[in-house]
């Protein structure tokens, strides 16, 4: 007889995006994303971070300050990362679990990628201007959005 107390494809996969979010040397907020096919395999993975070839160490961090001098101007958002990362194929009617709502630079990237689904941890920044505008343009071409319903789940990785 199988076992029965197996990870739901759900739970699964925003556990390994949350995985990835933990590579991110952001100081403040770490964000992973899992990209997957219609057969449940894995596409793609990213979170936030510096691009290829920039010292991390040497970039900005901060949140506050002259724009140049902050991490905004720099860091790649975990679905962009998982949208540009992946290595072959298309992305074409693929699922996003992604950690944190999209914002809508990356929405926009999501919608040219083709993924057709998002599945998101959190939204908390529900309601701000680029939230509204991600949102605005995922119902204008069908692209499905819902938030992971958390199980209670604890799952522990020891290493």
């Amino acid at each position: 007889m199988k076992r029965t107390d197996y990870i739901t494809w759900d739970e699964y996969f925003m556990g390994i995006a949350l995985l990835s979010a933990q590579r991110s040397k952001d100081n403040n907020t770490q964000v992973g994303a899992c990209i997957v096919n219609h057969e449940n395999k894995i596409l793609s993975l990213g979170y936030n971070g510096m691009p290829t070839g920039c010292d991390d160490d040497e970039m900005p961090w901060e949140r506050d300050g002259e724009p140049i001098n902050t991490k905004y101007m720099y860091v790649c958002h975990a679905e962009l990362n998982a949208i540009l990362n992946r290595s072959s194929g298309s992305l074409e009617d693929a699922k996003l679990y992604v950690t944190l709502f999209p914002c809508n630079e990356c929405a926009k990237a999501i919608i040219q990628s083709g993924i057709r689904e998002v599945i998101y941890l959190s939204d908390k920044y529900d309601g701000a201007d680029d939230n509204i505008a991600s949102k605005r343009m995922f119902d204008m071409v069908g692209i499905k959005y819902r938030q992971y319903e958390t199980t209670g789940r604890r799952l522990i990785i020891e290493l």
